[in-house]
């Protein structure tokens, strides 16, 4: 690709990713800090990625979620899943008419842009198989009607990590159907004490959030996204990275063998090129650089990577794997 290409491409995303300001801002206006949590759940938006929130009750998830529907003017469902949910509670059900005498199809709260699954591993496996038709194909099959679902669709799955009692523990297929695994962590003293004042200051707090972004440039965006140019040294370092997740002892990790089960599918690299692009066009640039894979990587690989009994028992994490990974695999 001719530099000048590259140069007219940069103008293009500077054009293209206006809006980010304005969606970084309307979204501050409610959520104090997590700025992680915000970018990634941009992320998804802009590579029509679902996304797995980890963190303890209390961290704005669900706000964080509301706020982002709101300034992208689209519509937003809220799931609480609990144990006796049943696939109809979410995708919907015939209903009968008797003054029509026929059945007709009641759509349920799937058929939103924004869907907010809150804590997804209380449901049982039939339900969490009712979301994936929903997540993989998007579109939905109640009685013999298959009905699209409107883009741009986000699920947003929260799950808590202390209590696992009374939880399904999410089947593989289905975790990696997410393409973020995000874990968010407490607000710093600063920012918690802002949070502080802001929800003691104004009863109507979190209320006030406009409109700055519609579905539409959400969608245009999905194909600029697309644009940013990747070279193929980019490529050929997340392909090194996924490998190592499944060959360390290709990479100089033999002692890694021990500790994954198993590591990312084919899936790991296509989310790790698309997210690694997002990223690259949130911060207005019209190419990939290392940096951009390099901060993305844990999210789009840390549920895609098991742990083997013995890396459980030493306590070593996904994360410590990834970080070894990304400390020995060249850098283009």
């Amino acid at each position: 690709m001719h530099a000048i290409d590259i140069e007219a491409l940069n103008q293009q995303i500077l054009i293209d990713s206006a809006f980010v300001e304005k969606l970084y801002t309307e979204t501050g206006k409610v959520i104090v800090g997590q700025d992680h949590m915000i970018e990634r759940l941009m992320l998804g938006l802009l590579t029509r990625g679902h996304v797995l929130l980890e963190g303890l009750p209390g961290l704005a998830k669900t706000l964080a979620i509301k706020t982002l529907s709101q300034a992208v003017n689209a519509k937003f469902s809220r799931i609480q899943f609990t144990p006796d949910l049943l696939p109809a509670d979410i995708i919907g059900t015939m209903i009968y008419n008797p003054n029509e005498n026929e059945f007709k199809v009641r759509k349920g709260p799937i058929f939103a842009n924004f869907i907010l699954a809150d804590e997804i591993n209380r449901a049982p496996a039939k339900v969490q198989s009712a979301l994936l038709e929903a997540m993989q194909e998007r579109q939905v099959t109640i009685g013999v009607e298959t009905h699209r679902l409107e883009e741009p669709f986000l699920v947003l799955a929260t799950q808590n990590p202390i209590e696992q009692e009374g939880t399904y523990a999410l089947p593989e297929a289905q975790v990696d159907r997410f393409m973020l695994k995000v874990k968010i962590g407490y607000p710093t003293k600063v920012e918690e004490q802002e949070i502080m004042r802001r929800n003691l200051g104004d009863e109507d707090f979190g209320r006030k959030i406009d409109p700055v972004v519609q579905p539409e440039d959400i969608l245009r965006a999905r194909k600029s996204v697309r644009k940013v140019y990747m070279d193929e040294k980019i490529e050929r370092y997340i392909l090194d990275i996924v490998f190592a997740t499944r060959n360390p002892s290709d990479y100089r990790l033999k002692d890694l063998q021990a500790l994954i089960n198993y590591g990312g599918s084919p899936r790991a690299s296509i989310s790790l090129a698309l997210a690694a692009k997002a990223y690259a066009f949130l911060k207005r640039r019209g190419y990939v650089i290392p940096e951009d894979v390099r901060s993305v990587c844990a999210d789009v690989l840390r549920h895609r990577i098991g742990l083997t009994y013995e890396a459980e028992a030493e306590n070593i994490t996904q994360e410590d794997i990834i970080q070894r990974i990304l400390n020995t695999v060249e850098v283009p």
